[in-house]
């Protein structure tokens, strides 16, 4: 059964009773939740995602619920718990979902040190994936939606999950947050992406997230083997560059990327090795998103790739 085949109704109560187990890239996750608004945003993002039984062993436990007390009616409060532990200040209820997402993002951060974790995008087209490095407001978000808009394949947005055993990365498909003036340029861009609600004044600014395509989610089984390595940063009104970087400055800029570089220790070093080896690596600066998308694009049609 898909979260898509439950009723609203029925998946609320499910979520406030004992939870809903799904798959997310890597990780089962149980999820509850008490709060009536969020089932519906949360069931159009992931609604083609399998339920698991729930005998199902979890990774991650987590709760996305009314904060007790007065604030429960007055101005009321969500907080975020995972194995009953509340790591963050509440959010303003309505920002319930965004709170799932970033708080997911943090338990992944956290926890997954089988793997290096990289802050980046991936996309993948015809088995070649593209992953795509930055640090927060290069841009990396608005061109990853770009790409999946242009039907590349979303492994992730946040986290780039690299297997230390082959060297290929997991797919982790998750909402994509679209910030400020991200916003209107992607839902002209690709309209037919699916989009949720607007949470204005986050505090990462006014938010919508891109749900992830069907096929995505689907496909969160199937690794892919990196091909290209992106380093993208948009400067408003910047003419188009995309230049050639040495290994040596890629294997720099991916420590300094990483989250868990250094709990990863020799094992997370080698597999930066191999990866600035097996990957041609770019800066890419940009002040269009066209013609950052066709620049990415056309590196599948380098000779040999």
């Amino acid at each position: 059964m898909k979260v898509g085949d439950l009723s609203t109704v029925a998946l609320q109560q499910q979520l406030q009773e004992g939870g809903i187990v799904i798959r997310s890239g890597p990780f089962q996750v149980r999820l509850r939740s008490d709060i009536s608004g969020f089932a519906a945003t949360w069931q159009r993002c992931y609604g083609s995602l399998d339920v698991l039984p729930d005998d199902t062993i979890c990774h991650f436990r987590i709760a996305v619920a009314h904060q007790e007390g007065v604030r429960r009616w007055y101005r009321p409060q969500v907080v975020f718990r995972v194995e009953e532990l509340t790591p963050f200040d509440p959010y303003p209820l309505d920002h319930a979902f965004p709170m799932f997402e970033w708080g997911l993002n943090w338990c992944i951060a956290m926890s997954a040190h089988d793997y290096l974790m990289l802050h980046s995008a991936v996309v993948e087209r015809d088995g070649c994936a593209v992953v795509l490095p930055a640090q927060p407001g290069s841009g990396k978000s608005t061109l990853c939606a770009a790409l999946v808009g242009r039907g590349w394949r979303l492994l992730s947005d946040e986290f780039g999950i690299l297997r230390h055993a082959d060297g290929c990365f997991l797919p982790l498909p998750r909402a994509a947050p679209l910030k400020n003036a991200s916003i209107p340029l992607l839902q002209d861009f690709a309209p037919h992406l699916g989009f949720g609600p607007r949470y204005d004044k986050t505090r990462k600014g006014d938010v919508v997230h891109m749900f992830p395509p069907v096929d995505s989610l689907q496909r969160q089984a199937e690794p892919a083997r990196p091909r290209f390595i992106v380093f993208p940063r948009y400067e408003p009104g910047a003419t188009l560059q995309l230049q050639e970087q040495p290994p040596e400055v890629a294997m720099t800029r991916l420590v300094n990327n990483a989250f868990n570089y250094r709990v990863s220790a020799v094992q997370g070093f080698h597999s930066l090795c191999r990866l600035v080896r097996e990957c041609t690596s770019y800066q890419l600066i940009n002040g269009n998103l066209e013609e950052a998308v066709a620049a990415v694009e056309s590196l599948l049609q380098e000779p040999g790739r």
